[in-house]
């Protein structure tokens, strides 16, 4: 074969690799797997409390008789739900809000969608060192979400209890305040281990769902609640939109699941003091 032949058959047959390759990029993604007993089986990524917990209600309760086998993974922190959920790893994950999906996507260029919002946690503001917001000592040290829709969010709860202002911005961060009159210490933890340090500054803002898992009642503990009405933090189940089509048919499934009044009654009635409130 000529030199000219050879390179030639040798494009051809690149083309045809990258042209596989990009053809469809679904194609790294299986469908799910069937069950002898007719349901299909997908994996959720979610936070243990209270996401994991209502995701074992619905398989308890609902699954079957909607067709599904809902295998949970459990994850302590809020990216490697995402990154599991981009590699295929997870067909879908319950543990976010839309505002902090965005900002996910954002950054590492994500294609997700999401259902409706499906329940609230609130956020608190917990101390150790007083029990009024009256008596928060100038210097105070202020532990505060690092990511940044948890960090706007929180930051509202300051400005709410009179305790700072902000610059007018949409996603504002700690180096946006604009007065700050008792000179509080923003300190940035990652949002799992805020409760840790909580001995250790004056007050913490906390998520409701790492508020349960330290043992915290909200309704009680809290120094001050975020409301849940009209609320845009709702947390919402996600998937990849390059997913194959069995899988995000199962999963939109799961989602209808999520919003019926059994789980609606199920969250009323585990958490009765409103730690946790449906959405819908």
């Amino acid at each position: 074969m000529s030199r000219f032949k050879s390179f030639a058959a040798l494009a051809a047959v690149s083309a045809l690799a990258l042209s596989a390759c990009g053809a469809d990029d679904k194609a790294s993604f299986k469908a799910p797997k069937k069950n002898s007993d007719g349901t299909v089986t997908i994996t959720v990524g979610a936070s243990p409390v209270p996401h994991a917990q209502i995701l074992n209600y619905v398989q308890d309760n609902l699954a079957k008789k909607a067709g599904l086998k809902v295998e949970i993974k459990q994850y302590q922190d809020y990216i490697q739900p995402n990154s599991a959920l981009d590699q295929g790893e997870i067909d879908a994950n319950f543990f976010q809000h839309v505002p902090y999906l965005k900002d996910a996507s954002k950054k590492n260029g994500y294609s997700f969608e999401h259902g409706k919002g499906v329940h609230i946690e609130p956020l608190g503001i917990y101390s150790k060192k007083i029990k009024d917001l009256k008596d928060l000592p100038d210097n105070a040290t202020v532990a505060i979400n690092d990511d940044p829709s948890n960090q706007a969010r929180a930051l509202e709860l300051l400005v709410k209890n009179k305790i700072i202002t902000l610059k007018k911005k949409d996603s504002p961060t700690i180096y946006d305040v604009e007065s700050n009159p008792k000179k509080i210490q923003l300190k940035p933890y990652a949002a799992p281990s805020i409760p840790a340090a909580l001995p250790d500054v004056d007050i913490a803002i906390i998520n409701g769902n790492y508020a349960l898992k330290n043992k915290l009642t909200p309704s009680k503990d809290a120094l001050y609640l975020e409301s849940g009405k009209d609320n845009p933090y709702a947390n919402v189940l996600v998937w990849n939109s390059k997913a194959n089509e069995k899988t995000i048919e199962a999963v939109k499934k799961l989602d209808k699941l999520l919003h019926s009044k059994e789980v609606s009654d199920y969250i009323k009635k585990t958490w009765p003091d409103g730690a946790v409130s449906p959405s819908f």
